[in-house]
This record gives structure tokens, sequence and C-alpha cells, in this order.
């Protein structure tokens, strides 16, 4: 759109004279399809289009009004300082005012501007989105979901019907690019998936509501809604408009950014991302439900983009490349409805693998490694034992923690945790000492028993055994800072680990955890 067939009045906020403070000339204008976003250099201000899309309605002043009023209250949740005030423009003959004293005749939210590429996706095209940030973010919205409003109002919005309505429709408004970005065997695959699971498994969402995982979530978390400014981490741009899209299920929220990684074929960093925000809020049951959410928010980005086929407005060009992005979110879509990650994981659906070692012998960091190579679940006792224990994961454990009853429980629940998600179709690592011949044998029974039971997905298993000699365990601990673990190099002297019998050796594999620890999981990997 050209400066010249802007409204009057943002052409007017485009002139450094309609601001009360100074401005950095040239004022930017991004415009997305419902608001106008003008940089004026230390503030930013959104004015809302008098639009009316059905699911999102700006038509009238008042409405304008507030959903700016909104946009302000629920943005503070998670970044208060970034979302300023409401200030109301209004108009003198021709020219128009920021905050002044006549009757508003538009509203604007005023915002602190960040820098230029601060934004995550803006992170990761410069390289630097690492790990470790990714790990600060699922804890930042762990935190950001836990304080999220939840009531009777709101568990509604996680029955089936309201779920499926917003699907459903998505499906209804993308038929027509079948044969163009979209493929008949995609759609048809698709559909079905969410067809069975809302038909067969209603009960998995009822368990969601009951559990109080539908909440005031953000609703449009992607990697352009998140910045690094300060080193804080804000969470911006959720949505407002529309009570379904952000009274949604945790897992819906998450899925956005796992998608986006994945999407940016970086399955390794969202699975980094994934297992710290499950290790954090133990929401592993969650991830029953996940595979419908990743599925739903690419469809959605093939949707948007298919719009674009329709604007006549839009050069060839441009929709030859809107036609081909979109294309490569449908299969996405479809690929996480036919493997519970998507493709990263197909080749390795329910596998087990079982780290045994003592305190320091290295198993974290090895099943860390290995998560992120084939996408699996990472599920450490340490983070478990807490959670059940209800204690904060920084929280040193008392003696109470590790009583034989608590260890008991500990190893019950990393048992039923990883056969559940096996089961799903997930890759999934037991990260705990299993020094006991007992504890590896209850996995085995455990598999045998589900394959026995369901013969025609059977479950595979690996006892990835780690070692390393006593001063180098010792040296692992004293160095170790800000990890789940309790373990100290007292423990140590008191740890031994049980021979191997001879029914559990078809599944070991022994890694010596001095030497380099990604080329002897490529031998793990080629003899699984």
């Amino acid at each position: 759109m050209t400066e010249t067939a802007l409204p009057s009045l943002i052409q007017q906020m485009l002139q450094p004279d309609f601001y009360p403070h100074p401005v950095t000339d040239p004022i930017q204008l991004i415009q997305t399809h419902v608001s106008y976003i003008l940089l004026t250099g230390d503030y930013a201000y959104k004015v809302k289009k008098p639009v009316n899309f059905g699911f999102l309605d700006f038509s009238t002043l008042e409405k304008r009004e507030h959903f700016c009023r909104e946009e302000l209250r629920l943005n503070q949740r998670g970044t208060a300082h970034l979302y300023l005030q409401v200030l109301p423009i209004t108009q003198s003959g021709e020219t128009f005012h920021l905050n002044g004293a006549e009757t508003p005749v538009e509203y604007t939210v005023q915002m602190q501007q960040f820098p230029a590429g601060s934004l995550f996706s803006d992170l990761f095209d410069q390289g630097q989105l690492t790990e470790e940030l990714l790990e600060r973010l699922a804890r930042e919205l762990a935190r950001f979901h836990e304080k999220g409003a939840t009531n009777d109002y709101i568990r509604t919005f996680g029955e089936v019907a309201q779920i499926r309505q917003a699907i459903d429709e998505n499906y209804d408004q993308t038929q027509k690019y079948i044969g163009g970005p979209q493929t008949q065997q995609q759609f048809n695959e698709t559909r079905q998936y969410t067809d069975r699971l809302f038909t067969e498994h209603a009960d998995l969402f009822a368990k969601r509501v009951a559990q109080n995982k539908i909440r005031e979530c953000h609703g449009d978390v992607h990697l352009r809604n998140i910045a690094l400014w300060q080193d804080e981490i804000l969470l911006f741009d959720c949505i407002e408009f529309n009570e379904m899209f952000r009274f949604v299920d945790t897992m819906f929220d998450i899925a956005y950014i796992i998608m986006d990684l994945d999407a940016r074929y970086r399955p390794d960093l969202s699975n980094r991302f994934l297992n710290a925000y499950l290790e954090q809020t133990g929401d592993w049951e969650g991830l029953q439900v996940l595979p419908l959410y990743l599925s739903r928010q690419s469809y959605v980005r093939a949707k948007v983009l298919s719009f674009l086929l329709d604007d006549p407005s839009i050069s060839e060009a441009a929709k030859q490349e809107a036609k081909d992005t979109a294309s490569r979110y449908y299969r996405l879509a479809w690929e996480y409805t036919r493997s519970p990650l998507g493709t990263a994981s197909e080749a390795h659906q329910g596998q087990i693998y079982l780290m045994a070692g003592l305190s320091g012998s290295g198993k974290s960091t090895v099943a860390r490694r290995l998560a992120s190579q084939i996408s699996a679940i990472h599920l450490r006792s340490d983070a478990v034992r807490k959670h059940l224990a209800g204690i904060p994961l920084d929280t040193a454990g008392g003696d109470d923690l590790y009583t034989p009853e608590m260890t008991e429980k500990t190893y019950d629940r990393l048992l039923q945790l990883g056969i559940l998600l096996a089961s799903q179709g997930y890759p999934v690592i037991l990260d705990a000492k299993y020094d006991r011949q007992a504890l590896r044998q209850a996995v085995i029974e455990a598999i045998d028993q589900a394959n026995a039971n369901h013969p025609a997905h059977p479950l595979s298993l690996h006892i990835l055994h780690c070692d390393a000699p006593l001063e180098i365990r010792q040296q692992r601990l004293q160095h170790r800072q800000g990890d789940v673990s309790d373990a100290t190099v007292d423990l140590l002297p008191k740890q031994y680990l049980e021979p191997f019998t001879a029914s559990e050796f078809p599944y070991v594999q022994t890694l010596d955890t001095t030497q380099a620890v990604d080329t002897q999981l490529a031998i793990v990997l080629q003899n699984r």
C-alpha cells in the first residue's frame, strides 16, 4: 500500500510533529491485515484497522477501544514494561492529535520500542537462538501458564465441541486449495486423524479440562512474538480479540514454538525446548494431545498463506512463493498426524532407551544429546521425583525425598510414563541410575506385556550403560551447578551398580563417557 493510499490519520502519524516526544525520522510503518504499527524510535504505536473478519471484529470505535484496552491488560502479564498505555486520538478540522482533549476519534496502544533484531525469529536467522536460550524460554512460558487464569467458563473451551469447531473450520476453508498447495491425500488423512481423535479419544480432552490445563494463554506465541531485550525474554502481541484462540490448552501454546522450529528444519532445537518445558511443568501426559495442536498450528499457517493466492493485488511471483511455502506447511501438518513429532521421530517410534549408571557417569548428558538427535522425550528421575513431592525443581530435597518409598514411586512413575508415551509412538529416554536388577527387570517385563497386548505396534528396549572412572565422576559432581539433581560427591562411595543379567545383555550397550559421546551414539543408532 502506498503512502497516498493510507488513511489520513496514518499519514499524519508518519510525520514527526504528530508526537510530543523526539522521534527517529523517517518513522517506520509496519502493516498487518488488522493493524498499523508505527515505529518512532523510543516508542511504537499500534492502531487497529476498522475490519470485521468474523473471528475478529474491530468495526466500531467502541470495539477498537475495548480491544486496545484488552491488548494492554493481557500483554502486561508477560511484558508489563513494554505495553505502556492506551491513548486517545482526537481531531480538530483536518488535524489529528495524540492524547488530545476533544472527543476521541481513534485509539492507539503505546509500547516501548525494542531494537531491531531482538525477535526470536531474528535471533534464529542470525544463528543466535541457542539451546540455552530456548530452555530459558521454556521456563518463562511454564511460569506464564502457571499464573494463567482458569475457571468454569474458561474450561468450557477445552470441550471437544469447541476445539473441533475451529479445526473443522480450517478444513472447510481450505478445500478449494486441494490440487494446489494441498494434496487430496494429505487433506483426507489429516482430517481423518482429527476426526478419529475427537471421536475415539474424547476422554483425553476431558482429562485436560479436569487437570486445569485449559487456561487463559497467550494464543499466538510463535518466534516473531517473542523478543530478547536487555537480557529479558518478552512474550508480546497475545490474542486479545477472540476468547476461543486464547482460552486454550497449554499444549496449544507451546505447539506454536515447536512447529516454528520444525518448519525451520531444526527439530533438535524444538526437542530441547519441549523437554525443558515438560520437565519444568511435569505435564508429560499433555504429549497425548500435542500432535493435534502441532498439526493445527501448521495447518493455520498454510491456510493463511493460501488466502494470498486469491488476492488480485499480489504478484504472480509472490503467489508462487506463497504456494510453495503453504505446501510445506500442509505437509508438516500431515506429518504430525503420522508421527507424534513429525518426520524427525518417525524412524524411532516406540523405542525406549533406559539409561544406567552411577551419579556423575554422564547419563543425563548422553540422554540430552540422544534426545536431540532422535526427537525423544527425556524423562529425568530427579525431575519426576520432585514433581511427585510437589517441590520446585531448583529446591534441594531433604532426606524424605530419598526414602525407599519415594524412590519406588519415582521409578514406578518413570515406567508408567515411558510405556504410555512409547505406546503413543514417542521415542522415550528413561534417565535414572537403574542400578538395581529389579528396576531394570520391571522395565523389560512391562515392555513384554505391552507388546503382548498390542503386537501390531511393538515397543523396543535399549539399555545404555554409561561408565566413567571414580575420579571423573567426582570432578563432574563437584563442578555441577544449577541442575535439578541433588547428587553430591559424598554419595559416590555408597553407590554400586548390580551386574547385568544374562536376560539383560541383549539390550545393553556400554558407553565410555570420557570419550567422544556422539561417535558412540552413532554406533548405538546404527545397531538399534
